[in-house]
């Protein structure tokens, strides 16, 4: 193996791969030897960060994907593609993600922060999951948040009809990340398939741009200095994705490339487990 170019061969998937963490993260995997396909739902945008990412990596190694995969069938036809293009998966970054300071409904009827932050993952690394069983060593990585300590899964009321707050909404779906990676890693145990979950740090992106709550609007331009670049934001996510130090290991939340602790609530088995049987219900995936 090529010290320098671990990933050479190799095929990665990012989601949210036009701009921000998801960006710089394709970015850093082609520097690694990896062929990379990025999603996202704007054609315009996606052209943009293929060129760009073909212009500073030097080489043609980034494939586009166009899906908004708030929509269940955009998921389930962007898989169909993938498998379709690779006859090997190597690397998913889960990373699409979003917040918005009001309720939106997606197209399938579900909450939009739920569905794209949690189900939208849920549904792709389920359906990929057996062409990257098929090959040799695979990796999952979610792009967590430090919000899911702040999250609660409130069963009662998941896709917030009674009440709704983009905050809580975010917080929900980032312990359900959480759970999520944490209930995969123990169902792939034994396999050659890996999940880990890592948080970026606070990071320079167009966070909530689509609907912003009034005090991110007010405050988020005095903050942004002192946040991280997307570069910085996406290392340990590469790493995550390419260290040989993390063969085998599974079921791990990483920061700053070390090892971090998650909030109690995210190592709920009886949450974990029954988050997993409605998230089934909500995809159609079993």
């Amino acid at each position: 193996m090529n010290e320098s170019q671990p990933l050479a061969g190799r095929n990665a998937v990012v989601t949210g791969g036009t701009g921000g963490i998801g960006k710089a993260t394709a970015r850093g995997l082609v520097a690694l030897g990896a062929r990379v396909a990025i999603v996202g739902r704007d054609p315009a945008r996606l052209a943009t960060a293929a060129e760009d990412l073909s212009r500073t990596t030097g080489d043609d190694e980034v494939d586009v994907f166009e899906a908004d995969l708030s929509s269940q069938a955009q998921v389930r036809r962007l898989a169909a593609r993938l498998e379709e293009r690779y006859p090997r998966i190597d690397v998913l970054v889960n990373n699409v993600g979003g917040f918005w300071a009001h309720r939106h409904v997606t197209e399938d009827g579900l909450e939009l922060t739920f569905a794209l932050n949690h189900l939208a993952p849920f549904l792709l690394t389920g359906l990929l999951l057996d062409r990257m069983r098929a090959q040799g060593r695979a990796r999952i990585v979610a792009v967590a948040s430090s919000a899911e300590a702040l999250g609660r899964i409130d069963f009662e009321d998941l896709q917030a009809t009674e009440r709704y707050s983009g905050q809580r909404a975010y917080n929900q779906s980032k312990l359900a990340d959480m759970l999520f990676t944490y209930e995969l890693a123990r169902r792939l145990s034994g396999t050659t398939v890996t999940a880990n979950a890592v948080h970026p740090g606070v990071t320079r992106t167009a966070y909530g741009a689509e609907d912003q709550a009034r005090f991110y609007a007010a405050t988020g331009g005095m903050a942004r200095p002192f946040m991280r670049s997307p570069e910085r934001g996406a290392d340990t996510v590469v790493w995550a994705a390419s260290a040989a130090e993390l063969d085998g290991v599974t079921g791990g939340y990483f920061h700053d490339r070390r090892p971090k602790r998650s909030s109690p609530r995210s190592h709920d088995l009886e949450t974990a487990k029954r988050l997993w049987r409605v998230s089934e219900e909500l995809t159609g995936l079993s």
